[in-house]
């Protein structure tokens, strides 16, 4: 198993070069692995949306930053047991014999290479639970799509990245299909929509993130993730307890609800999922087919919200801009993976 593990590793020793040209290519085709990482995100990414959904709203838990604290210690338990127990490693070199810090299991060095990720991705996190708990399910899907303009400048801004003409019109069918389904939302909430934008921002500059540290830190996905647990867990920690979300949570009465410790607990695992998914995505792909992986399942988290949680009236015009949102990612998914 831990062979099979290692395999998923970030190339460490690479050509600058070739990764120059390679990052700044027009157009590439998927790999098989690819394929895998950015089906394997959708589906958990749907369920991770549900599960939060649920917590959220159906059992009114009020403390996003607390479900987020909880995703990251189950992750940071999660990695540090399969690390202790040699089932996975950090890099794509490490042997699996290979002493380690029993504390920080990496180098002070590269926590501090990888810190702008992690507070990259303590904004993103926090925001997008934020924007899931001020907005209906479908309307959210839908407002998120626009986070295909904010990735592809900070991609080019970051990592030089350029994209075809066949990409750039399949995100162009993207954002005028959000354009439509949210021009005639029904339950429009300013504050909502102002918090969905920020996330996409936050979302842009996590993902560029990933992409360029990735490569450079010599970390695989599990060690991405390490990082971002160890110092983003005492950050969050701090804030929930000055904040007193942790007080509330203890008062919460539905605590030791049996519902919502299931939800909670499926929450954190697809959370763990869904981290290692990105990270995949992001470093075998992009940044930018990261995103529009997220657009790809929003059918399917849309037709799931309208069904548990409602929010959103029938309206042709909104199911219209669904469409065309979809048929942008689709056509996006075939650019790439035929490489056009």
């Amino acid at each position: 198993m831990a062979s099979s593990v290692k395999s998923e590793g970030l190339p460490v020793t690479v050509d600058d070069g070739s990764l120059k040209s390679q990052e700044q290519s027009k157009g590439s085709a998927m790999t098989k692995r690819g394929v895998y990482a950015a089906v394997s995100y959708m589906a958990s990414a749907v369920l991770l949306v549900m599960f939060n959904k649920a917590a959220l709203s159906s059992y009114s838990f009020s403390c996003v930053n607390v479900i987020t604290l909880f995703q990251l210690l189950c992750s940071c338990s999660i990695l540090y047991a399969l690390k202790c127990w040699k089932v996975i490693s950090f890099t794509a070199i490490e042997p699996q014999s290979t002493t380690y810090n029993p504390l920080t299991l990496v180098p002070l060095k590269t926590l501090i290479h990888t810190l702008p990720l992690a507070i990259a991705y303590l904004l993103y996190m926090l925001v997008t639970m934020e924007a899931v708990r001020g907005i209906n399910v479908p309307m959210y899907t839908t407002l998120r799509r626009t986070t295909v303009a904010f990735t592809m400048i900070v991609e080019y801004l970051l990592t030089g990245q350029k994209h075809s003409l066949s990409v750039v019109g399949s995100v162009g069918t993207i954002i005028l299909g959000a354009i439509i389904a949210g021009a005639r939302d029904l339950s429009f909430d300013a504050y909502g929509y102002a918090v969905v934008f920020i996330a996409n921002i936050c979302t842009a500059i996590y993902l560029a993130s990933i992409a360029r540290i990735g490569k450079s830190s010599g970390l695989n996905s599990f060690g991405l993730m390490w990082c971002n647990g160890i110092i983003c867990t005492p950050i969050l920690l701090f804030w929930t307890s000055v904040k007193g979300d942790l007080e509330v949570t203890m008062n919460f009465p539905l605590l030791f609800y049996p519902g919502f410790q299931v939800v909670m607990l499926l929450s954190c695992i697809m959370a763990f999922l869904i981290n290692y998914y990105v990270f995949l995505n992001t470093t075998l792909n992009s940044a930018l087919t990261q995103t529009i992986c997220g657009n790809l399942k929003d059918l399917f988290t849309i037709g799931l919200g309208w069904l548990l949680f409602g929010g959103l009236p029938f309206d042709l015009w909104n199911v219209i801009g669904q469409s065309l949102g979809f048929l942008g990612s689709c056509l996006y998914a075939c650019c790439k993976l035929w490489g056009i």
